[in-house]
C-alpha cells in the first residue's frame, strides 16, 4: 500500500492533475524529482529516517524556497514530507509526531490555504493514531489486560472478571470487516469446540446499528456475548485499547494476561488448546 499511495502522488503531478493550477511548474517538478527518488528507495525496501535524510532536507529547502507564495501547491510540499513520516519512515507503524510537525508549518505559514485550513482536523486525527499506538504498544504478551465494566446487547454485565479462571479471547470485530467475516467460521469452530473446556469470547462489535448486527449474530449462533455503542471507531472499547483496525483480538489466560494477539485460521485453535492444558 505504502508504495501505490506514493507512486500515485507521483502519477497525479506528472500528469498535471495534482490541483497545482495556481502553483508554479517549478514546484511541481521540485515535488516530483524528490518523490521519484523516494519510490526508488521504497522499492529497495528503506524505511529508516537516516535512509530519507535527502529527501527530507530537500522538500525542507524547496519550501523554504516558495513558501513566501503562500499557495496551496506550496503548502503540499509540507504534506508530501508529512506523508513521508506517516507511510515510509519507521514503516509500518510511520512518525506521526514528525508528520504533526510538518503539517503545522504549513499552518503556521499559511493557514489561508486549502490545505493550512484542513490541517487541524488532520492533526487531531494523528493524535488519536499516537495514543492509539501508545496504548497497544502496553497491550503485549505477557501484561495483563486492563478489565472493563459494561453491559452486552442483552443488558448482562460485561467484564473480563467474569470470566476469570478461562481462557478468554476478546475479539473487536465488525460485520462490515471482509477479513472478520472470513476468519468466523474457524471463530465459530473453535468456539464449539473448547467453550465446554473454559473457553470463552468476548466480542466487541464495531457496527452502527444494532438490529442489524443482531440479526447477524442470530444467523451465525455466535453465542458468545458482544458490547455494541454503534460508534464505529469511537466505540468505547476500541478507544480505552487503541484499536484501529478489525480484526483485532488478544487471546488472554485464565488471570486476564496476554497470551498471544490477532491469531488467524489454526493458529487460534493451536493456542486455546495449549492454553487449556495449561490452566
Amino acid at each position: 500500500m505504502k508504495k501505490i499511495l506514493l507512486a500515485l502522488f507521483a502519477a497525479v503531478m506528472l500528469s498535471g492533475q495534482s490541483g497545482f493550477a495556481d502553483g508554479t511548474n517549478e514546484v511541481v517538478a521540485g515535488i516530483n524529482s524528490i518523490v521519484t527518488r523516494v519510490n526508488a528507495k521504497i522499492q529497495q525496501g528503506l524505511t529508516t529516517e537516516k535512509d530519507y535524510a535527502a529527501e527530507l532536507k530537500d522538500f525542507d529547502s524547496l519550501y523554504a524556497k516558495y513558501k513566501s507564495l503562500k499557495t496551496d501547491n506550496v503548502a503540499q510540499i509540507m504534506m508530501m514530507k508529512a506523508e513521508l513520516y506517516l507511510q515510509v519512515v519507521n514503516a509500518p507503524d510511520g512518525d506521526p509526531e514528525k508528520a504533526a510537525e510538518a503539517m503545522l508549518q504549513i499552518k503556521q505559514d499559511m493557514p489561508e490555504t486549502p490545505t493550512g485550513q484542513r490541517v487541524d482536523t488532520i492533526i487531531d486525527q494523528l493524535k488519536r493514531q499516537i495514543e492509539a499506538e501508545k496504548i497497544r504498544n502496553t497491550l503485549v504478551v505477557g501484561a495483563k489486560f486492563p478489565d472493563f465494566n459494561e453491559k452486552d446487547l442483552s443488558g448482562r454485565p460485561m467484564s473480563i472478571a467474569n470470566d476469570k479462571g478461562r481462557v478468554v479471547l476478546v475479539d473487536f470485530w465488525a460485520t462490515w470487516c471482509p477479513v472478520c467475516l472470513i476468519e468466523l467460521p474457524n471463530t465459530l469452530e473453535v468456539y464449539e469446540k473448547y467453550h465446554g473446556k473454559g473457553f470463552d469470547i468476548i466480542g466487541v462489535s464495531l457496527d452502527e446499528d444494532q438490529p442489524t448486527l443482531e440479526i447477524f449474530i442470530k444467523e451465525k449462533g455466535m453465542a458468545w456475548p458482544q458490547y455494541f455503542d454503534g460508534k464505529k471507531w469511537d466505540n468505547k472499547l476500541a478507544m480505552k485499547y487503541g484499536v484501529e483496525a478489525a480484526p483485532t483480538t488478544y487471546l488472554l489466560d485464565g488471570t486476564g494476561k496476554i497470551i498471544a494477539e490477532n491469531l488467524r485460521g489454526p493458529a487460534l485453535e493451536s493456542a486455546v488448546a495449549n492454553a487449556l492444558a495449561n490452566k
